[in-house]
C-alpha cells in the first residue's frame, strides 16, 4: 500500500501543479451593468450617506460657527441629545409631529381613496377632472403655502370673508395658538391628497373587473364590494402608500415655516421647524442639537420603514 502511495506522489511530482482555471474577463453585458450602477451609488453616497454621517458627527459634537469652519469640534457623545430631551419645546414638539402626522395620513388616505374610486367609474371628464386634481401637488410648495397664508389671513382672507358672509366670526387661524396647527394640517390635507389620488387609482385599475362583476350577480351591493373586493386587494398599495406619506409627513417644514414659522408660542412647532429653528433660526446657532433632532426623525422614519418591510415579508410567506 506504502508502495502505491509512494508511486503516486511520484507521478504528481513529475506531472507538476495542477492547472489553474484561467479567470473570465468581464463580459460586455457585466460591464454594462457596472457602468449603470456607478451613478446610482455616487448619488447615494453623495447626498445620502454622506449627509446623514455629517448629521451624525454634528449631533455627537459641540459645534460652533467658528468650529464648524475650522472642524476642530470637541467630542461630546450624546450631550445634545440630553439637551433636546431636557428641553421644554421637546414634549410639545413631539405631541405636534404626532398629531400633525396622523391627522393628514388619515385625511389624506381617507380623501385620496374615495376620490379614487369615484374616478374609477369612467365617466365623461374622469381624466381631465383627475389631471385638474393633480395641480396642487404640482405647484411648488413656497406657492402653495403662501396661497393658503393668504386664504388663512386674518383681516384679508377669503376664508374668514366666507365664515362671516355666513355670520360666523372670523378666526384667527395663523396668529392664535388654538388654530395654527389646524391651519397647517389644512394645507398639508390639500397638497397631499393627489398622491394618494394617484398612487391608489394605479392601484385599482389591477382589480379584474370581472370580481366586481361576480359580486354584483351574487347580490353584493357597492359598499359589499368596496369592502369585500377593493379595499383587501388595495391593502399592497395601501401600504405603500402610508409609509411614503408617513416618511414624507414626518419631514414636512416648508408648509409650517411659511404659514406660521412654527408659533404662534411654539403651538405649531414639529421636529422639522424646530430642528432648523436650532440650527439656523437663531443669532447664536445650536447646531450639535439641531442635528440630534433630525437624527431622531430619520430614526422614525427608519423604524417605520423596517416596520413595513417586515408586515410585507409575512404577506408574501402567508
Amino acid at each position: 500500500m506504502s508502495a502505491t502511495l509512494q508511486k503516486s506522489d511520484h507521478r504528481a511530482t513529475l506531472a507538476g501543479p495542477a492547472p489553474t482555471a484561467p479567470r473570465r474577463r468581464p463580459t460586455s453585458q457585466q460591464w454594462a451593468a457596472w457602468a449603470f450602477l456607478t451613478p446610482v451609488t455616487l448619488y447615494l453616497v453623495l447626498f445620502y450617506a454622506y449627509p446623514l454621517y455629517r448629521n451624525l458627527d454634528l449631533s455627537l459634537r459641540n459645534y460652533t460657527v467658528r468650529s464648524f469652519v475650522q472642524g476642530d469640534a470637541p467630542f461630546t457623545g450624546l450631550a445634545n441629545y440630553r439637551t433636546v430631551l431636557d428641553d421644554p419645546t421637546f414634549a410639545p414638539a413631539l405631541l405636534h409631529t404626532v398629531a400633525f402626522t396622523a391627522v393628514c395620513l388619515v385625511f389624506q388616505y381617507a380623501l385620496g381613496l374615495a376620490l379614487a374610486v369615484f374616478f374609477n367609474q369612467h365617466f365623461r371628464l374622469s381624466a381631465t377632472l383627475r389631471a385638474l386634481f393633480l395641480v396642487p401637488w404640482l405647484l411648488p410648495l413656497i406657492v402653495s403655502a403662501s396661497t393658503w397664508s393668504w386664504m388663512l389671513n386674518s383681516e384679508s382672507g377669503v376664508v374668514n370673508a366666507l365664515l362671516s358672509a355666513v355670520g360666523v366670526d372670523p378666526v384667527n387661524w395663523l396668529t392664535s395658538p388654538d388654530w395654527s396647527l389646524t391651519s397647517v394640517i389644512i394645507a398639508n390635507i390639500w397638497i397631499g391628497v393627489p398622491f394618494n389620488l394617484v398612487v391608489l387609482y394605479s392601484g385599482l385599475q389591477s382589480i379584474p373587473t370581472s370580481l366586481y362583476e361576480a359580486a354584483a350577480l351574487d347580490g353584493a351591493n357597492a359598499w359589499q364590494r368596496f369592502w369585500r373586493i377593493t379595499f383587501p386587494l388595495l391593502r399592497p398599495v395601501s401600504a405603500i402608500t402610508l409609509l411614503l406619506g408617513l416618511v414624507y409627513t414626518l419631514k414636512v417644514f416648508d408648509i409650517i415655516w411659511i404659514m406660521t414659522k412654527g408659533g404662534p408660542a411654539d403651538s405649531s412647532t414639529t421636529f422639522a421647524t424646530w430642528s432648523y429653528q436650532l440650527g439656523f433660526g437663531n443669532l447664536v446657532p445650536a447646531f450639535g442639537p439641531g442635528a440630534a433632532v433630525g437624527n431622531l426623525l430619520v430614526v422614525a422614519a427608519l423604524v417605520f420603514g423596517l416596520i413595513y418591510v417586515r408586515v410585507q415579508r409575512k404577506q408574501a410567506l402567508s
